[in-house]
């Protein structure tokens, strides 16, 4: 091998070895948004299957309005503000970006 040649693989080995710590660093950094970012997952997941199963959550809401309509409305009316908000609030961010 040339000398250029012994040089760059050498620098090669140098970089591979300093990439190898950064990403041992970065998964201790990430340990802590780890299970922040596992709930972020599992709700996506529910609200895929929400969206991929109207008529089941239809007739759960149905049911659930027959049966106790007095208990139902109050929570009704706090998801819908739940749900507005963050409406309003993704409408924010995406006005961030």
């Amino acid at each position: 091998m040339s000398e250029k040649q012994v040089q760059l693989a050498l620098r090669r080995g140098a970089l591979l070895t300093r990439i190898g710590m950064q990403r041992v660093a970065l998964q201790g950094h990430a340990q802590g948004v780890k299970s922040l970012l596992d709930k972020a997952d599992v709700l996506s997941r529910g609200v895929s299957w929400i969206k991929a199963h109207p008529g089941a959550v239809g007739a759960a809401v149905t049911l659930a309005v027959l049966l106790r309509p007095h208990r139902v409305l109050p929570w009704g009316r706090r998801a819908f503000l739940l749900w507005r908000g963050w409406l309003a609030l993704r409408k924010k961010l995406a006005g961030v970006r």
